[in-house]
């Protein structure tokens, strides 16, 4: 069952570990791929992803708005560069 996280001003729904593997299940390799190296290394920036992932920056956008479509990753800005977001997984 997942639970609903209040914020200050955005809910954040995190999933358990049952329905992260569901919903992930549907989506392309690409956004499989990259959901496991963010499994093993989070929070990460969209050029880190692709680094990683040896994916095509392109590509890593595509899985990531996906997965966001998906609501199995968020972002928020990076506190190094606040110029870039960093994403990360929403399962608990």
């Amino acid at each position: 069952m997942s639970t609903t996280v209040e914020d200050g001003s955005r809910t954040e729904v995190v999933l358990t570990a049952t329905e992260f593997r569901e919903r992930l299940r549907e989506l392309p390799p690409s956004a499989k791929l990259v959901a496991k190296v963010l499994e093993m290394d989070q929070p990460l920036s969209q050029g880190q992803l692709a680094e990683e992932s040896l994916l095509p920056d392109r590509t890593v956008r595509y899985a990531l708005n996906r997965l966001e479509d998906a609501n199995l990753v968020d972002a928020r800005y990076s506190f190094r560069d606040a110029r870039k977001q960093v994403y990360y997984l929403t399962s608990e």
